[in-house]
């Protein structure tokens, strides 16, 4: 048999290899030609520090009006609910903490504005100042981008400028947004950096308001509700496991009759009641979430697109860098000292 012995290639042979093997394309950031083996997808430039995906093609952007529509609903729906509250609480409440008397009227008047301008100016912080957008920077050119100007950015198909490692592009607000939570249709906007503490804020305004305005509509509600009348002679000749039915439905009965006695003011009463509870469960889930991320150091989007990382410290330190509080308290009370004198003998 024939043994068939292969060659080693040419110097010449060897260089076509390489050539086509590798390819040449220019770095977004800097303009930088660099060659790059065919099997690479991504790479860094070592000037810049950009970050380019050959494979990322942007995907067709179809008309997204119905989440703009959509927004505009939940923020409609949200405002009508909240003067809702308001004006139905201090019409259904207040004639009957005004009768207790005058100065226990005065002081839940001022709780009640207090917690109203609160609830409503976090709210319009949060749902109509912009979430924060990425910084400008400049791009495209080696003289003016300087050695690591854009390191570990990436280019936003969809804007067409140079995306920071914190922003994420959101698809409902057609724009990029610096340290992004998560996308909330009941504000009508994005949870970023710039809004990020109020909508925080607006959520513990709101909570204490649901819980405020459900105590005051259950001791209002239960000073103008009419007196339960039971028909206990039904009652007679009823033992044992039947007796017990035969209660409940009693009582269900007595209070059927009595909400259909109760009038304007009593039902509005019996649902704010009712839609508060329901709504400050929700909320304060809400809110504990939020704090609890806010702990951790990461966003909701953070914790979904990452996993835990060592240099992430668990800290309630982080929830007061978040509210602004860069001082502890004691920072700014009187530092009193006891100095010894030594006797020198």
């Amino acid at each position: 048999m024939a043994s068939s012995s292969s060659s080693p290639p040419s110097p010449q042979e060897h260089y076509v290899t390489e050539v086509t093997e590798n390819f040449e394309t220019t770095c977004w950031g800097c303009g930088l030609r660099v060659l790059l083996p065919s099997s690479t997808s991504a790479f860094k430039c070592g000037w810049c520090g950009a970050i380019t995906d050959q494979k990322k093609q942007k995907r067709d952007q179809k008309c997204f009006r119905w989440r703009i529509v959509r927004d505009q609903c939940f923020v409609s729906i949200v405002v009508i609910f909240m003067f809702f509250v308001i004006f139905g609480g201090v019409w259904a409440v207040y004639p009957v903490v005004f009768s207790v008397s005058i100065l226990c009227g005065i002081f839940h008047s001022i709780i009640t504005a207090i917690l109203a301008i609160a609830t409503i100016s976090f709210f319009s912080f949060a749902a109509f100042r912009c979430a924060g957008t990425p910084p400008n920077v400049l791009w495209g050119s080696y003289p003016t981008v300087g050695k690591g100007d854009l390191e570990n950015y990436t280019f936003c198909l969809y804007c067409t400028k140079p995306k920071s490692p914190r922003a994420h592009h959101c698809r409902s607000c057609r724009k990029c947004i610096m340290d992004m939570d998560h996308h909330c249709p009941f504000i009508g906007n994005c949870v970023g950096a710039a809004n990020h503490r109020s909508f925080v804020a607006f959520l513990i305004s709101a909570v204490l308001s649901t819980i405020y305005v459900s105590i005051m509509s259950a001791y209002a509600g239960l000073r103008t509700w009419p007196p339960l009348k039971f028909s206990l002679g039904r009652l007679n000749g009823v033992y044992g496991g039947d007796l017990a039915w035969a209660v409940m439905n009693e009582i269900i009965a007595a209070i059927l009759r009595s909400v259909l006695l109760l009038s304007s003011r009593g039902l509005i009463l019996v649902y704010l009641f009712i839609a508060n509870v329901s709504l400050q469960i929700g909320l304060s889930v809400l809110l504990w979430q939020q704090l609890s991320y806010i702990y951790q150091g990461k966003t909701y989007l953070s914790h979904l697109t990452s996993q835990d990382n060592e240099e992430e410290k668990k800290d309630c330190q982080n929830i007061v860098r978040f509210f602004g509080l860069q001082y502890s308290i004691t920072r700014f009370l009187p530092n009193f000292r006891v100095t010894r004198k030594r006797h020198v003998k």
